[in-house]
């Protein structure tokens, strides 16, 4: 039993398409109808059984957080950033704007975030860059998926933190020690620097 909330969307698509917030049996009925014959979707196939409408519990008043990361082929794992959403949970990344590094959550919070972001990494085998997306309610981290792939915040993250995320995973299947120090390096020291951009300016407020 899930209750509402709930978020309905169709299967196989991008971009936040077709998806609905339900809040109850009526609109539930509603929202099915119209994905039965939603634009393209029925050019597409429309729904069948291999394009089921999928129903997830939605988070009201969540903080949505993206991470983007890199593993290579050792297992080694470097966190690019943390960006914390400035909407609600609900509203799709590529409509919403995020900070890093993250203004409102706990450190504690982080820390979770980065190590569920390596053991997910781990467990899909990742070479390369990962987009992993998560929302916050509480005390409680939620993972809303994982991508093991570059995602659009790349270039931003890269853009902000002075690390070009790109240039350092193309050589990832075949980094030498040396090189893996000197990444991970960097990334710690601008993660400093932005700690220390962001103290100066919360005083200047």
């Amino acid at each position: 039993m899930i209750g509402y909330p709930v978020l309905v969307r169709p299967s196989y698509v991008l971009g936040g398409r077709g998806m609905q917030i339900v809040h109850d049996d009526e609109h539930l009925e509603r929202a099915m109808k119209e994905l039965a014959g939603f634009g393209t979707l029925g050019k597409e196939g429309g729904l069948s059984v291999e394009r089921p409408v999928l129903i997830d519990r939605f988070l009201e008043e969540a903080t949505e957080v993206d991470v983007d990361a890199i593993r290579d082929n050792t297992g080694e794992v470097l966190i690019g950033g943390v960006m914390e959403h400035v909407e609600e949970a609900g509203v799709h990344s590529g409509d919403s704007a995020c900070t890093i590094p993250p203004q409102t959550l706990p450190s504690w919070v982080i820390e979770v975030i980065e190590a569920y972001t390596k053991s997910i990494a781990d467990a899909l085998e990742v070479v390369g860059l990962v987009n992993v997306q998560y929302a916050v309610v509480g005390h409680t981290v939620y993972v809303i998926e994982a991508n093991p792939r570059a995602s659009r915040t790349v270039p931003f993250v890269a853009k902000a933190t002075g690390v070009p995320s790109c240039q350092s995973c193309e050589p990832c299947h075949a980094w030498s020690d040396a090189s893996r120090t000197a990444c991970r390096r960097t990334l710690n020291t601008s993660s400093h620097r932005r700690s220390r951009v962001s103290q100066r300016s919360s005083a200047s407020v």
